[in-house]
């Protein structure tokens, strides 16, 4: 195959070759305690603080989300590990050679959203530090339409323009930054914390305020109502690398580099982060009266060098975190929309306009926002990817794919003029039946006559999104197999019973 003359192929998009494949696992440790000591991380528990949880309720919510997204970021990163190709490559495997766009664009909007939120918090320490530097707020009276003020706007814009600077760099300057800065963030969390229990009067205060949903609390009886759509929100937010860990573990030396790294680097910093959160946020309770669940607003009522110290760690993160989450596979999947036109570094550019007309200020205005809307939202769009990926590559193809037909138009992965009509029929039933449920989240006036059972399927979004697309991809294509259809490889039949389990076990050493 003359790969060059491919319309599916460019060099971003190409396998990884031996050399570039030197990824170790506390590389990948590192990365993931880059990108989970940042700000968005640190809301999550404390957003559930203000929800009405309490400190412990609200850590374990998001320890275990964090463990069960654990278990797609392996399976999905394996074939990243074992064949060298992204996300966006490796979607056409189930979706076809032209239909792999349909989830690629998809992933690279949710990024898209992720990197303005991102570069919104970025801008708002830098305007918060400069204002503690000058004694004064700098925020200025929020303007018609965009609802912030001019100098929250040029703090955006300035933290925007600093970030293009990292956009023509590769993955493995990235590699080195969360490399260096983790240890800096650990410590900034623990002096935080340190503060938050000291001028609280130690952990009595804090962990002795009482759960909303307590009987007699403002919430009382409604803990279960919140806690499954939290689970399923605190599922969501990782669930964006969980289908675009492959732009990562393409570089992984080994299988196992990239599984122990991905289990040392995500639950246990995650729960960290989440007690250091609610910690915090439960003695802004004590201190202030009232939570304060955005680290940069509470950094922006203390003094001295230490909120200089913390702004500054929090700048960096923002960058550090911002560009490996979310400009990464953006810039991919991008890419792979039109690899001829579309580079990599072009890519970037795009994510990088996107995430500033969406506005991303809005989407943190408030906890519920953010949580059960954005995070909620998202993960019924791509819950059923994730299931369509992972049944495709463990239970139809029994991990083994034709990398050079990834690349090739006519290849066994065109389908049907490049869709596979059986991922396209399993997506829309994966994502149909949240449909309602989001757009009563989203706009509950405009839908208000949207109601059960609707809201409650809602509240399962990214659970009920995967299985349905899992099982109806599986069987869709068990039954093109069995009909005697050329769509699958000659040696690829679809795994009955115990096989996958046997295959899931034996393929991590693969």
């Amino acid at each position: 195959m003359d790969e060059h003359g491919s319309a599916l192929w460019n060099a971003d998009l190409a396998p990884t070759t031996a050399a570039q494949r030197n990824w170790a696992w506390y590389h990948f440790a590192a990365l993931w305690v880059g990108m989970v000591v940042a700000v968005p991380s640190w809301m999550l528990a404390a957003g559930l603080i203000e929800q009405g949880m309490s400190a412990m309720q609200a850590a374990l919510t998001v320890l275990a989300g964090n463990i069960i997204i654990l278990i797609p970021l392996t399976l999905i990163g394996h074939p990243g590990a074992r064949y060298g190709v992204p996300f966006a490559v490796l979607a056409r495997a189930a979706f076809g050679t032209q239909g792999a766009k349909l989830p690629a664009l998809a992933r690279a909007l949710v990024a898209c959203g992720w990197y303005g939120i991102q570069t919104w918090i970025g801008g708002e320490a830098l305007l918060t530090l400069l204002g503690v530097l000058l004694g004064r707020d700098l925020r200025g009276p929020a303007l018609p339409f965009l609802d912030i003020g001019p100098g929250q706007l040029s703090a955006f814009a300035i933290f925007w323009a600093l970030q293009l600077i990292f956009v023509r760099k590769g993955l493995t300057t990235i590699r080195r930054l969360e490399t260096w800065t983790a240890p800096v963030k650990i410590l900034v969390c623990a002096m935080l914390v340190w503060w938050a229990v000291t001028r609280a009067g130690g952990f009595g205060p804090i962990f002795a305020a009482p759960s909303a949903f307590a009987p007699g609390g403002a919430k009382a009886g409604m803990f279960w109502p919140t806690f499954f759509p939290a689970l399923t929100a605190m599922v969501g937010f990782w669930g964006t690398l969980a289908l675009n860990i492959p732009d990562f573990t393409r570089f992984a030396r080994s299988q196992r580099d990239q599984a122990i790294g991905q289990a040392l680097g995500l639950p246990p910093t995650m729960g960290l982060i989440a007690l250091a959160s609610v910690i915090t946020t439960s003695a802004t309770v004590v201190i202030y009266g009232h939570a304060i669940w955005d680290p940069v607003a509470l950094a922006g009522t203390l003094s001295g060098p230490f909120v200089l110290l913390g702004l500054l760690v929090i700048s960096i993160d923002t960058i550090s975190c911002n560009i490996a989450a979310n400009l990464v596979c953006a810039a991919y999947d991008f890419s792979s929309l039109w690899p001829h036109r579309i580079s990599y570094r072009t890519g970037g550019l795009i994510t990088a306009a996107i995430g500033a007309l969406i506005m991303p200020w809005k989407l943190l205005a408030t906890s519920n926002g953010y949580i059960f809307t954005w995070l909620t939202g998202y993960g019924a769009l791509l819950g059923p990817v994730a299931g369509i990926l992972i049944a495709d590559y463990w239970l139809v193809r029994d991990t083994r794919l034709d990398v050079n037909d990834l690349y090739r138009p006519g290849g066994r992965y065109a389908y049907v003029g490049g869709w596979n009509p059986a991922a396209l029929a399993a997506f829309a039933i994966g994502v149909l039946p949240n449909l309602p449920g989001f757009l009563h989240a989203a706009a509950p006036i405009t839908f208000a006559s949207i109601g059960a059972p609707w809201t409650t399927l809602y509240n399962y979004a990214w659970f009920l999104g995967l299985l349905a697309a899992l099982l109806s991809y599986w069987v869709l294509m068990r039954r093109t197999a069995l009909g005697g259809r050329r769509d699958l490889p000659d040696h690829v039949q679809p795994l009955q019973g115990g096989n996958a389990a046997r295959a899931v076990s034996s393929a991590i050493d693969r």
